[in-house]
């Protein structure tokens, strides 16, 4: 979606009912960010609207990108948001062939994730791989951050085009539509 640089267009403040309502869809869509929302979305603090091409809204808190969103689709994290809590997200996590890819902007393909380094919910994961991906699958539309292996942090965020157990059956296809990744125009953009 971001693939070229981009400049940000109006910047306009959030109406207090747009901002609940926006705060309510956020709650909705990643209710682990709960325990934190009042240090996200504080209800007595300013969000400005910062319009970008392609109809996309990109919401913003004193100059820091918290979440975007192109006209009526999910409402996705940006990843500066998802590196301070990335627990409070679905995570999904690509094998190292597949860095390369997501980070040039494709679609995430199926391998890239039902390989031995990639990691998608399963009761048959490790403990500690559970706690961190789950074990409940997750079906298209979702919206997922996606982890590489060898990383500490995310490198994109997304929504499948496949849910994760017809992944783990097919193991080919389309999985995951990139949103927002490392070094796209979003990451680089400056807000002043």
């Amino acid at each position: 979606m971001f693939k070229k640089d981009i400049t940000s267009g109006a910047k306009s403040k959030v109406k207090s009912s747009a901002q609940r309502a926006i705060r309510s869809k956020v709650l909705e869509s990643y209710p682990k960010l709960e325990p934190y929302i009042e240090d996200i979305l504080p209800k007595k603090e300013q969000l400005d609207l910062v319009k970008l091409p392609d109809r996309v809204s990109l919401y913003t808190l004193h100059g820091t990108p918290l979440f975007f969103q192109h006209m009526d689709d999910a409402i996705l994290p940006h990843l500066t948001l998802v590196h301070k809590y990335p627990h409070a997200f679905n995570r999904l996590r690509i094998d190292r062939g597949a860095i390369r890819f997501v980070l040039s902007g494709a679609t995430l393909m199926a391998p890239g994730l039902t390989s031995p380094g990639g990691r998608i919910p399963d009761a048959s994961l490790s403990a500690e791989d559970k706690e961190v991906y789950g074990e409940q699958d997750l079906e298209p539309g979702s919206a997922v951050v996606i982890e590489a292996e060898g990383k500490d942090t995310a490198c994109m965020v997304g929504v499948l085009k496949m849910g994760t157990k017809e992944m783990k059956e097919v193991k080919k296809g389309q999985a995951c539509e990139a949103g927002h990744y490392l070094g796209d125009g979003l990451w680089a953009l400056k807000l002043d």
